[in-house]
């Protein structure tokens, strides 16, 4: 299974179920000609679920992806059959995961995300914590749809999942007290899906305690702690009454002026709070604010709400997060090292210099190219040392050009001799025509024959332009940006 279907926010947990359903039954010569009711038998879930997990398998996304590929089949008598279903062979250089086709019929979609992750941590020797996992494990449904699961939820799903045998939590036996979770190729004890080991009667289920519940998706603590109520709420104890809650209605203060005064109000309380919504930040901007933390304290909520947008957006982009903290940690530091006037001088917009200084990114037009430098290996980025090149060379041309204008004048020569008289000559005959271009169909039949050594030939040839007219520039631009290329012709 791809590696992006297991933590991208973009697929639902029974995406996973259907996406390994599928892949096992694609291995057929035939591939998966299943219906959908048949594989909502197979998964134990609703029709209506795996129409919405295949609607998101079976779209391209931003990146033009689709996991899962469809095709439609009719007979010749025009009666419909069902879809012919296949996934998408993954690339060389694609990260994934092995998983076995049975934890997807015996394991819930949202624990089998969970184990999907512990399977490839597992094999990466990557120690685990609980907030790794809550960022994988997320809402459905309602106004958190999206939102990471709480804490204590993701410990009552990883301990559902111990006891389905697929995984065994090593409590506190991991690096620096974590727990160590070991995930299995097959579960330690026999599960619904076993038809020789299955028990004849499935064992009752435990009586549930008649306090408040413990669902996992729900807001509700567990049993022992008690109603989640703090203190009376006149809203919710009472009905809604003007005796009960005060059935006066109040204006919004949106600035107005009050009589006898010309300027208006301002939208802060006296002691200048905000009163707009609460601020919330995920951990993986607080990750990048690290090197800043004590200079949150003087932005206001609302620059600090664009500055965790703006951050959420390069993550969006595959900007990942050790990326952003050294960069702001960076640039905060030769700010700092500046002296104490530029110090100073950003305390009181030090917002407004991390949205425009401090979290931008520096380099080429190439999006893995940090500063001049390739944020991957290290190196110095290829293009923006033809660019460094380039520029020197145009420095160079325009000092010895200015060294020669500074040149002595030389002595005036003497006056030229008379011209002689004009000689008028026949016109001359206009130049003979080149070779004319090739049509349409002798440009089709190139390109579809095109190689890259006949593009880059080309290029050598005829140059960039005759190139581009030959063979398009979906052929040609990719050669320009070729670093072997570039190395052999002028930037």
């Amino acid at each position: 299974m791809p590696l992006r279907l297991v933590v991208g926010a973009q697929y639902r947990d029974s995406a996973l179920s259907v996406y390994i359903k599928i892949a096992a039954l694609a291995m057929r010569e035939e591939n998966c000609r299943a219906k959908v009711t048949t594989i909502a038998t197979y998964l134990g879930l609703s029709v209506s679920e795996v129409e919405r997990a295949l609607t998101q398998l079976t779209t391209a996304g931003s990146d033009g992806i689709a996991e899962v590929i469809t095709r439609r089949r009719t007979s010749r008598d025009g009666e419909g059959e069902s879809a012919e279903r296949w996934v998408r062979p993954a690339e060389p250089d694609e990260l994934f995961v092995w998983l076995p086709a049975r934890a997807a019929t015996s394991l819930p979609p949202r624990q089998l995300r969970l184990y999907a992750v512990i399977a490839y941590a597992q094999v990466r020797r990557m120690p685990l914590s609980l907030a790794e996992l809550r960022a994988v494990v997320r809402h459905q449904y309602g106004d958190s749809a999206g939102e990471p699961l709480g804490e204590r939820q993701v410990m009552r799903l990883l301990d559902d999942l111990e006891g389905t045998g697929w995984v065994t939590i090593h409590r506190r036996q991991g690096p620096r007290g974590r727990h160590a979770y070991e995930a299995h190729q097959r579960p330690l004890h026999p599960v619904l899906d076993d038809t020789d080991t299955a028990p004849a009667t499935p064992p009752a289920p435990a009586a549930r305690a008649a306090a408040t519940p413990d669902i996992h998706d729900g807001s509700a603590p567990r049993t022992a702690d008690g109603s989640p109520a703090t203190e009376e709420d006149r809203t919710t104890d009472r009905p809604l009454t003007s005796e009960g809650c005060g059935g006066i209605r109040r204006r919004r203060d949106a600035g107005s002026s009050p009589p006898g005064h010309g300027e208006k109000r301002s939208n802060k309380t006296a002691a200048g709070s905000y009163r707009g919504p609460g601020l919330q930040l995920s951990p993986r901007v607080w990750q990048v604010l690290e090197p800043v933390r004590h200079e949150l304290e003087r932005i206001s909520p609302y620059v600090l709400r664009r500055i965790g947008q703006e951050i959420g957006r390069q993550l969006s982009a595959g900007v990942g997060t050790e990326r952003l903290t050294a960069r702001l940690t960076a640039r905060y530091s030769r700010l700092t090292a500046a002296g104490p006037a530029a110090e100073h001088a950003h305390r009181g917009e030090v917002g407004r210099w991390i949205l425009g200084a401090g979290l931008v990114r520096h380099g080429c037009r190439l999006p893995s190219c940090e500063s001049g430098t390739t944020w991957s290996t290290g190196e110095r980025c290829h293009l923006c040392a033809n660019i460094s090149a380039t520029a020197q060379e145009i420095a160079a041309e325009e000092e010895a050009r200015a060294q020669r204008r500074t040149v002595v004048e030389p002595r005036p020569e003497p006056p030229a001799p008379p011209r002689p008289p004009t000689r008028w000559l026949p016109w001359p005959p206009p130049p003979e025509p080149g070779p004319e271009p090739p049509g349409p169909d002798v440009r089709e039949q190139l390109r579809a024959a095109a190689t890259p050594e006949a593009v880059r030939q080309a290029l050598v040839e005829h140059g960039a332009p005759a190139a581009i007219r030959l063979y398009g520039r979906a052929l040609v631009l990719p050669h320009l940006i070729d670093p072997e290329h570039d190395e052999g012709t002028p930037a």
